[in-house]
């Protein structure tokens, strides 16, 4: 009699597990009758987190709305099958804490479609878990962080931004092929942005490469003895792994000691005018700072994407300054509705996940996009930058590598040009 009933508690617990796999599942189903969260025939509700506010929103606070100037630029030119892109935008404060909160009310209350481009090493780390549990599709991560590149772990998370030790490699050649025999120093933020990017650093210099290694935390904003270790060590080359607050805080401090290294830095925190302005009358001390970029420079107004997101920053974004981080919301913006046009008029969750996972996408990018059922990175590279009497441009080839061990060469692609009315077709 035990084992039988035994049994049947297998039996039943089976069954159980089954039905509720299947509940789950759904929403991925086409044709399975079960109501798409975020999806209806005539809209696509999906949602973010970004630091409007708090120590990351110098720049990146402009990043998100520039992103919604795009779908509302797509939503006047008939949306994407049919359909119109909602796109709701919560201020986490670049907090962890906060960035739990507002993403459970995305996707609990709000009940988003997918969360796009949420911001952040430290802040979007504390979600992904959340999210794949929920089957949410976590696309183009506003970070470098190696963490989204786990297809096996988290299938439904993919990143957008070169990883961080990619860039790392791609900054640390420059520095050796061009100032070959400078000491070198290193600061970065005290997470995976400063770690990974240490790791790439580290795989070109060597670990003996690096004179002295510093870190920061966004709480504290006084980085006067990273800097004054630095200057002691007698580093000719400081290379940033930093948010543009700090990357300013760092060119600032530096000044005040009257210490004028080589500048170094990464991308995330390299933009001349998100810089400029919180330096104000200081900005020349970013005369000669190198960086890296893999979008087109917003400078450029010859580049036809450049003309492009102009035209919709002025016609939808209330004509607000345009920088790099304009041209990355866009650029974000643009990707997602490629994928959306690939995933079909019979939008699921899992459709949208298969059809990045199919890769192929060309847009506004000097380097590749990476993404395969195997890699979920993002761009593989990038091409460098420097600030020449107030003017950020682009300088050299566009190099791409990977985050081992292999070199960093030429990327010789030529970037696509946008379609004609801006909008991508299936």
């Amino acid at each position: 009699m035990r084992t039988t009933a035994r049994r049947g508690l297998v039996i039943a617990t089976t069954l159980t597990l089954l039905l509720g796999l299947t509940a789950c599942g759904a929403d991925d189903a086409p044709g399975s009758g079960e109501p798409v969260p975020g999806v209806t025939d005539t809209e696509i509700v999906v949602g973010t987190h970004m630091p409007l506010t708090g120590p990351a929103s110098a720049g990146y606070s402009k990043i998100a709305p520039a992103t919604k100037a795009y779908f509302d630029y797509v939503n006047a030119n008939g949306g994407v099958h049919g359909r119109k892109i909602t796109y709701k935008i919560m201020d986490d404060g670049y907090n962890p804490a906060t960035t739990q909160q507002v993403v459970r009310q995305l996707v609990l209350q709000d009940k988003v479609f997918a969360v796009i481009n949420g911001l952040g090493t430290p802040t979007h780390t504390g979600v992904l878990d959340f999210l794949h549990s929920n089957r949410v599709p976590d696309l183009f991560v506003a970070s470098g962080s190696r963490s989204w590149d786990q297809p096996d772990k988290y299938p439904n998370t993919f990143g957008f931004n070169p990883d961080y030790t990619v860039e790392g490699k791609i900054l640390a050649t420059h520095v050796k092929s061009t100032m070959p025999g400078s000491k070198v120093c290193f600061l970065g933020q005290d997470d995976d942005f400063g770690r990974d990017a240490l790791v790439g650093v580290e795989k070109v210099l060597g670990a003996g490469g690096v004179t002295a290694k510093q870190t920061y935390v966004t709480s504290n904003t006084n980085v006067a003895p990273q800097i004054g270790a630095f200057k002691e060590a007698g580093c000719e080359v400081v290379i940033l792994a930093t948010v543009p607050g700090f990357t300013a805080l760092s060119v600032g401090t530096a000044a005040r000691l009257g210490y004028r290294p080589q500048w170094v830095v990464s991308n995330v925190g390299s933009d001349h005018p998100t810089l400029a302005r919180q330096l104000g009358d200081a900005a020349g001390l970013l005369e000669g700072m190198v960086g890296l970029n893999y979008l087109p420079m917003q400078t450029d107004t010859e580049n036809p994407w450049i003309q492009l997101f102009n035209k919709i920053n002025t016609e939808h974004n209330s004509g607000a300054e345009f920088d790099g981080n304009s041209v990355y919301g866009m650029a974000v913006g643009y990707l997602f509705v490629q994928a959306l046009q690939a995933a079909g008029k019979d939008l699921t969750r899992q459709s949208l996940i298969e059809a990045v996972r199919k890769g192929g996408y060309q847009g506004p990018g000097v380097a590749p996009l990476r993404f395969s059922a195997t890699d979920h990175s993002g761009y593989g590279g990038g091409r460098l930058t420097r600030v020449t009497e107030g003017k950020q441009s682009f300088f050299g080839p566009t190099y791409e590598t990977d985050e081992n061990d292999g070199p960093v060469q030429e990327y010789t692609v030529a970037p696509v040009t946008p379609p004609a009315n801006g909008v991508p077709t299936a």
